[in-house]
């Protein structure tokens, strides 16, 4: 008996029609020319919120599968991927246990290539209580925390997935293999895939035991702080208790924040540019604002959950962005050193918390360090502007990690805070100056919330609290690397790797980088 094929149809709904199942069958047979008794299931392949031009759709993708087989309604269930046993030596040493070095080694594995996972912080779960000793009491283990450890700094920081790389067939390739672990299917069909940081840790402890069980070596506790060459090539890293593993290729996979890997890298003669990052400050609302501000009527409609937003101004003659916007979410602290303060948002899968956060950021290019006197072809000039506005904001916040705080009336203003709104932050925020500590940043940030302001009336209002700084938007500094090869001029056998290399900006495209890089080692 042959099988119809699907029939592919695009939809435009109102959100009611998203919890009436006839009403789907109806719109999709409609679109797809048959009659609703025929339709057998609608399969939703994407699902994207459009709130332009204050109505509110869900534009759908789906495939609308004909016929009366019982069989024809199931979904696939995704299986993790059936690896190879890995034999002999590890031959490749990757250096990170976030998302690119995560799935470099599981790509390597699946071609066949052992390798050492090194992480200089911590599994998951002894991870969970370093980041619940430095939220709840203020105290950080500069090895183990919000950016250090097993999953990387997205683990507890949200999740989020969502990429503009255009090679759909890759993102699948990744979105799949985190439902095959654990993640909730709905990744594979929301435009703005989220797994939530209550879930991920246990979906990246499940890849790295699936890795583990095909003979790939993960080590926790252990800091690289140099290489090992021979005859001009790399062969492998020595750990800070002198420990030395050998291998064919090293890959650098360590994030947007361990800067002391900048400065053995340049010992060591690897090519360091200063590379643009974004620098400014994180903002919370009541997330009922957000929802009314999105969704006008239809605020808090359950095929719409809590609504998200994204803002991009010129001001000053420089870019100012939301960035990592959590609905329903909580800030953190985000500090990897003492006397640094340093936040970031996430968001639990359900997004159903009272507060909306997100960072709004300024563009810091070569014109913004030469205002403060530093030098852009100094490959440490945007590293050196990072921390300098991280210690001002630690001092601001008096010290503890406790938050800097400006209502965004008052720092539009350039007027102090007498006192703050409650916030989401754990160790508070006391009133602080935030246009101070942000020095040359201020005047464009300010410019922006007033432009944001116009189209979101209420965004700068009194009741919304700006809290210092979010600095970890990307790395500062790129690690050249060739485009063809994809190993460090001068330096064969090192792979600079995904965001801390410069070439990645978050959970996925750092995934898909470390995949490349996988594939240019195997060959």
């Amino acid at each position: 008996m042959t099988v119809p094929s699907p029939i592919a149809v695009e939809l435009s709904l109102h959100p009611d029609v998203l919890l009436d199942e006839a009403q789907l069958r109806e719109r999709a047979a409609r679109a797809a020319h048959v009659k609703p008794a025929q339709v057998a299931h609608v399969r939703i392949l994407r699902r994207t919120i459009d709130a332009r031009h204050g109505k509110v759709r869900v534009i759908v993708q789906a495939e609308v599968i004909t016929g009366k087989a019982a069989g024809a309604a199931a979904d696939e269930a995704i299986a993790p991927l059936d690896l190879p046993a890995l034999r002999g030596e590890p031959s490749v040493v990757v250096i990170g246990a976030g998302p690119a070095g995560l799935f470099c080694a599981l790509r390597l594995a699946e071609r066949g290539v052992r390798c050492v996972l090194v992480e200089r912080g911590q599994p998951v779960g002894a991870r969970r209580h370093d980041v619940a000793k430095l939220s709840q009491r203020g105290e950080l283990d500069p090895e183990s925390n919000y950016c250090f450890g097993e999953g990387g700094a997205g683990t507890f920081s949200d999740g989020k997935l969502y990429t503009r790389a255009s090679k759909r067939g890759s993102v699948d390739e990744v979105l799949r293999a985190f439902v095959s672990y654990g993640a909730p299917a709905d990744i594979m069909v929301n435009a703005r895939p989220h797994i939530g940081t209550n879930r991920l840790p246990k979906v990246v402890s499940a890849l790295r035991e699936h890795l583990v069980s095909a003979g790939q070596v993960v080590t926790f506790g252990a800091r690289v702080d140099g290489l090992l060459k021979h005859d001009g090539a790399v062969r492998g890293v020595r750990l800070a208790d002198g420990t030395t593993i050998e291998a064919r290729a090293v890959v650098l996979a360590t994030g947007h924040s361990a800067g002391d890997v900048y400065a053995w890298l340049a010992r060591d003669g690897a090519q360091l540019a200063f590379k643009p990052f974004a620098l400014g400050v994180r903002v919370e609302h009541d997330q009922a604002f957000i929802d009314r501000t999105q969704y006008g009527a239809l605020a808090g409609h359950p095929a719409l959950g809590s609504a998200p937003y994204r803002v991009v101004v010129q001001a000053c003659g420089v870019g100012v962005f939301s960035f990592c916007m959590c609905p329903g979410g909580f800030i953190v602290p985000a500090a990897t050193a003492p006397e640094q303060q340093v936040v970031n948002g996430w968001s639990p899968s359900s997004r159903r918390g009272r507060y909306a956060n997100s960072g709004l950021v300024v563009e810091v290019g070569a014109s913004e360090l030469q205002q403060v006197g530093l030098d852009p072809s100094d490959p440490f000039a945007g590293l050196s502007y990072q921390r300098m506005v991280e210690k001002r904001a630690f001092e601001a916040g008096g010290g503890a990690f406790v938050a800097p705080g400006q209502r965004l009336s008052d720092l539009r203003a350039g007027r102090a805070s007498s006192d703050l709104p409650d916030t989401s932050y754990p160790r508070g925020a006391v009133p602080a100056r935030l246009d101070h500590v942000l020095g040359n940043l201020a005047a464009p940030l300010r410019e922006a919330l007033g432009r944001i302001d116009r189209s979101m009336p209420g965004y700068a209002g009194p009741n919304a609290i700006a809290v210092g700084v979010e600095s970890r938007t990307s790395a500062p500094i790129r690690i050249e690397r060739d485009r063809q090869t994809l190993q460090a001029p001068g330096l064969p056998g090192l792979y600079p790797c995904a965001e801390g290399a410069g070439y990645a900006g978050g959970i996925m495209s750092a995934a898909l980088d470390g995949i490349r890089i996988a594939d240019a080692i195997a060959g």
